[in-house]
């Protein structure tokens, strides 16, 4: 270990809130899909930042996009117009159902903006008993109050509760179960379409048509959440794209900037005319140094020869992970390059195990190892992370 490893760590450790446990290494940089430590260890990266750094490091598009950005304005508050945020919002209603677009900083400060605008909705038409948010067992929508009462987790609400009221818990793919929940008290009703923190797990097209159905008859808005599954994640622009299922709301974020902190509510203009001035804020969302690279990222994102590498990729990782013979492996499941193994055991370890094999890997629940690389993997590195995995297995099970 270095100097300057040690140095950081021990700063880490002294002043910042210990929230995190953190890898026992410093990065310093990247190059494509390798990450690189102070003490010079190179690591394949199939975390990217949670789904964030979706074209690796060092893209020159991106970082000539971001130069571009800085050279103008970069922060001006909502009080005035400028051209970026109308510029990405246009594209954002292009490419999907959307008419209008509210920004935020990050995806649980837009999932909070969609509860708000349900809840107006509701209001506005003097239903003031409207207020309940039907989510799904296994759910992660954030841990801000409002977030975490539809992020059904214990150990994540326990310690902050009372949460926000209202929040009504069904069962994820169980359309009996969301019968039972969705009624006339019914404000909105909010689903990732592919579970990212929960297991990755995905909603099959009937469930998601039944929830429309639902939502249409009790008059409740419909969210989805693709703040990790959206973006060109499972090798479609958005994820409810297969299921032919069209929301009212759709909050993004994680990759939408490539790697800059911006949030964004895509609403239709039914859900959007309930909301006036006053009525939502935000200091620094939507400004004009994030939404400039933002844009620049949907465009190269949406490009039908980007998508089709994301399934093609995909579609060999899961292949390859289904060829892996051990018995600590229970089941291959995702869609484009959102791919979870579950392991019939901890995966804390082999995630531990991971950086000795210079491969930054990522749990989603205890027994779940979570895929999602930045969205330019090759086949290649496909290999290279099945080859060390499988050796990893051979030896966790002669443990």
């Amino acid at each position: 270990m270095t100097d300057l490893t040690h140095d950081v760590i021990e700063l880490e450790q002294d002043h910042l809130l210990q929230t995190y446990k953190r890898a026992p290494f410093v990065l310093t940089h990247g190059e494509g899909v390798t990450l690189y430590d102070s003490d010079g260890n190179a690591y394949l990266d199939f975390v990217a930042g949670i789904a964030v750094n979706i074209f690796g490091y060092g893209d020159a598009q991106l970082s000539q996009a971001i130069q571009k950005a800085a050279t103008g304005l970069i922060h001006t508050s909502n009080l005035y117009h400028t051209a970026p945020h109308a510029e990405l919002a246009t594209l954002l209603c292009e490419k999907s159902f959307a008419d209008r677009v509210f920004f935020s900083n990050s995806g649980a400060e837009a999932n909070e903006g969609a509860v708000k605008i349900a809840r107006k909705k509701a209001y506005d038409k003097g239903l003031t008993d409207k207020i309940e948010v039907v989510c799904f067992t296994h759910a992660f929508h954030g841990r801000t109050m409002g977030t975490l009462a539809l992020t059904p987790k214990e150990k994540y609400q326990k310690p902050f509760k009372p949460l926000m009221p209202g929040a009504v818990v069904a069962e994820y793919n169980d359309i009996e179960s969301a019968k039972a929940a969705i009624n006339e008290k019914t404000a909105a009703v909010i689903i990732e379409p592919v579970q990212g923190e929960g297991g990755i797990h995905a909603a099959t097209p009937e469930f998601l048509r039944a929830l429309r159905e639902l939502c249409d008859q009790y008059d409740a808005v419909l969210i989805f959440d693709e703040i990790q599954c959206g973006m060109g994640r499972t090798g479609t622009l958005w994820a409810h794209e297969a299921s032919g299922v069209t929301p009212d709301i759709m909050t993004l974020a994680k990759p939408l900037a490539g790697g800059l902190p911006v949030g964004a509510i895509l609403m239709t203009e039914e859900v959007a005319s309930h909301m006036h001035p006053g009525d939502h804020g935000s200091t620094f969302a939507g400004g004009p140094l994030v939404t400039s690279v933002a844009k620049t990222v949907l465009e190269r994102v949406s490009q039908p020869e980007f998508l089709a590498h994301v399934t093609e990729v995909g579609d060999y990782l899961a292949e390859r992970l289904s060829e892996i013979n051990s018995p600590l492996i229970s089941e291959v499941r995702g869609r484009g390059l959102m791919v979870g193994l579950e392991l019939t055991v901890d995966v804390g370890p082999l995630v531990t195990e991971g950086y000795k094999n210079g491969l930054l890997l990522v749990n989603a629940g205890e027994n779940v190892l979570r895929f999602v690389p930045p969205l330019v993997m090759e086949k290649e590195h496909i290999d290279t992370l099945v080859d060390k995995l499988t050796l990893m297995l051979g030896e966790m099970k002669n443990a």
